[in-house]
């Protein structure tokens, strides 16, 4: 899983990897198959729809410190 940010903190989890850093555009690779991630995942699981369990992406980057890249915005 990759996430694409514009800061990020000095130090992150093991699980957690720059890839690149062009142009103020980070990229950061997640293993997804860490149990350190999943330990978050379960922490920060909600109810996103009636029946529907899930982690905001939104969240994730609060808890990491991470702020992500907004793709709804029109440039």
């Amino acid at each position: 899983m990759k996430l694409y940010a514009t800061s990020i903190p000095e130090i992150l989890p093991d699980w957690a990897t720059v890839i690149s850093n062009n142009a103020g555009l980070i990229e950061v690779k997640i293993d997804d198959k860490s149990p350190s991630f999943h330990s978050i995942l379960e922490e920060l699981a909600t109810e996103i729809e009636p029946g529907i369990i899930g982690v905001k992406a939104g969240d994730l980057c609060t808890r990491l410190s991470i702020e992500m890249v907004d793709t709804s915005e029109e440039n």
